[in-house]
């Protein structure tokens, strides 16, 4: 597998922890360059982490993963969004803080379920696993920390007030969906595309 192919996956893989550290960019005031490097550490950890760990489970737990990972990338991203919106629609409601740490990782392992079935791949094409796990890493750190900048910049451009808030909880939910989505109608309509095939030809 050459360094393109592995680079258009890491790119592929950042793009959710990118959507989502834009959220997080809208609900920063001050020390963005800190949250940015949270952020970015975080993504870029819990990518590479990921990768690795579905690497190593291999074949030997690969259904049992596919069958629920989706679920919980969706359950935790939707949970997460509709508090935003609800925080955000009450008069006096307190707003959803998403660069403390113990939301970046519940977001960080959310939005890396990708890089665990990428590592399930790599596994299956027996491929190493240091050089991928690295380049996907260095590309979500680079993404989330890029992501938290525009974010921030988005909502100091217009006064949104606490509109933004809400826009970062939609975004949440359509991770979720999009994840889910992915993993289960995209699936099966590939599955079902296949065998037409095999049965034709």
């Amino acid at each position: 597998m050459g360094l393109i192919t592995i680079f258009g996956i890491a790119i592929g893989l950042a793009m959710d922890a990118f959507a989502v550290s834009i959220s997080c960019g809208f609900c920063i005031r001050r020390n963005v360059f800190r949250n940015a490097i949270n952020a970015g550490i975080t993504f870029g950890f819990f990518q590479a982490g990921m990768t690795y760990l579905g690497w190593a489970a291999g074949l030997l737990f690969r259904n049992a993963m596919q069958a629920y990972n989706h679920w919980i990338a969706f359950g935790l991203l939707t949970i997460i969004g509709i508090k935003m919106i609800i925080e955000a629609y009450k008069e006096n409601g307190k707003p959803i803080v998403l660069t403390g740490m113990k939301m970046l990782i519940t977001l960080a392992v959310a939005t890396s379920i990708d890089a665990l079935a990428a590592g399930l791949s790599f596994s299956t094409l027996n491929k190493d696993i240091i050089l991928p796990m690295i380049i996907i890493g260095i590309i979500a750190l680079l993404f989330s920390f890029g992501g938290v900048y525009l974010g921030k910049a988005v909502r100091s451009v217009g006064n949104f007030g606490r509109k933004i808030d809400m826009i970062g909880g939609v975004i949440l939910i359509a991770m979720g969906i999009k994840i889910l989505l992915e993993h289960t109608i995209l699936n099966a309509f590939a599955n079902n595309l296949n065998n037409l095939l095999i049965n034709l030809f």
